[in-house]
């Protein structure tokens, strides 16, 4: 069995810090936290982890100047934590090396889907999804529920696959929109209607796990 996947969490917010760390070993990840970057090299050779939540602002060095010692560290992915949400800051992170950025405020099942969906690109977790009795496998571009599979068609598998990686997280219709068919500018029914159609093949299997999030969008967990 393939050893569960090390994530670092930098952050001076003990509040945050903490519950990233709890919610990450709850979904069987080894996690371990740090209020600064004191030392960094040092933990990162002893821990070596596969992924780094980095936090932008923080005593000492701040995020953005400690990516260089992460990447010489070796090839670990970087999502970069922060409260600065200008399109330059976040183009910045990238440049310097971040995989992705999560704004503040945020939920912290969305910062664990996050690092799910990074850390599959990389290879580093099994390209299956599982939530509860579903199952998804987006290189066989397959799903199964109850042990049983789904009969979907190809926009249905796309929609279930960025609802699954996005477990936890609220998509609106335009994100949506923009993932699955490339165009922000479609009549947005077209996203109820096929999340219509998936919900009912879903739902004959099991209880609902495609939730509406009244206002916002739609969001795909176990808990209502």
């Amino acid at each position: 069995m393939p050893t569960p996947a090390r994530v670092l969490v930098l952050d001076d917010d003990d509040t945050i810090r903490l519950s990233v760390v709890t919610a990450l070993r709850a979904e069987g990840f080894t996690a371990e936290g740090a209020p600064d970057g004191t030392d960094l090299a040092a933990r990162l050779a002893a821990f070596r982890p596969d992924l780094v939540v980095l936090d932008w602002m923080m005593p000492g060095p701040a995020g953005i100047r400690l990516l260089p010692v992460i990447r010489a560290e070796g090839d670990t992915a970087v999502i970069m934590l922060t409260a600065r949400d200008e399109v330059d800051d976040r183009l910045r992170g990238f440049a310097e090396g971040a995989d992705d950025y999560v704004t503040k405020p945020f939920t912290v099942a969305e910062l664990v889907a996050r690092v799910g969906a990074v850390l599959r690109r990389r290879g580093r977790l099994p390209q299956t999804i599982a939530i509860g009795d579903l199952v998804v496998d987006p290189d066989a571009a397959v799903a199964r529920r109850a042990g049983g599979p789904l009969d979907l068609t190809a926009t249905e598998f796309r929609l279930l696959h960025l609802l699954a990686e996005s477990r936890g997280r609220t998509l609106s219709k335009g994100q949506i929109l923009t993932q699955v068919w490339g165009y922000d500018d479609y009549d947005p029914n077209l996203v109820e209607v096929h999340l219509s159609a998936l919900r009912r093949k879903m739902e004959a299997r099991g209880p609902r796990l495609i939730h509406t999030v009244r206002g916002l969008g739609y969001r795909l967990s176990v808990a209502p």
